[in-house]
């Protein structure tokens, strides 16, 4: 039941974006693997370039591993979390889907005007758009609240300049340490060569 509905809308994703055709046509008959905690998809490239969903004993060209977390930081566009995404198989087919994929948009009012009609589309899509604008915003406000608290009021998270002074500090020991036994062993050969004589 689930899988013909999402080929249906992969399919119609892939429709709604042209463009992306161009970019996976090259990679036709691939099977790519998103796994996402416990979660596991597999996509087949067709041969006109659009996506499918691939059965399940298909053998995956490339496995794309992403951790629960990094899912999050993902849809709030972290740059950074893209370089944090574990990718087995073929690293080149895998880039270009996550690519594409990347650039991707859901044309949601365009499909909405059919059963609603243009201004009223319109209208829905506008006010979901400034609702996840607000709550995005309201959320990033909060993770900066308890983040000053956990720093300043509750100290439990360290300050980035804590961090790099710890760093230093531990790396200054080190050199200490490695010195002070460099000269305990100096000594030690000069006090065998004096006993020797």
């Amino acid at each position: 039941m689930f899988k013909p509905i999402a080929s249906q809308l992969l399919q119609h994703l892939t429709n709604q974006n042209n463009w992306s055709r161009k970019y996976l046509m090259p990679h036709a008959g691939k099977v790519v693997q998103f796994t996402i905690a416990l979660i596991k998809t597999k996509l087949l490239i067709l041969e006109d370039g659009s996506l499918g969903i691939a059965s399940n004993n298909a053998i995956a060209d490339a496995v794309i591993h992403i951790p629960p977390t990094l899912a999050l930081r993902l849809a709030a566009n972290d740059e950074a979390a893209k370089m944090l995404i574990k990718i087995d198989g073929d690293s080149h087919l895998a880039t270009e889907l996550g690519k594409v994929m990347q650039y991707m948009r859901w044309d949601v009012e365009e499909d909405l005007s059919k059963a609603v009609g243009d201004i009223t589309a319109n209208k829905m899509v506008s006010a979901s758009k400034q609702a996840f604008t607000s709550v995005k915003k309201q959320s990033v406000n909060m993770m900066e609240m308890m983040t000053e608290f956990w720093q300043e009021e509750q100290p439990i998270l360290a300050k980035k300049w804590q961090v790099e002074k710890f760093n230093t500090d531990v790396d200054t020991i080190k050199s200490d340490v490695t010195r002070f036994d460099k000269k305990i062993k100096k000594l030690q050969k000069k006090l065998q060569e004096s006993q020797s004589t």
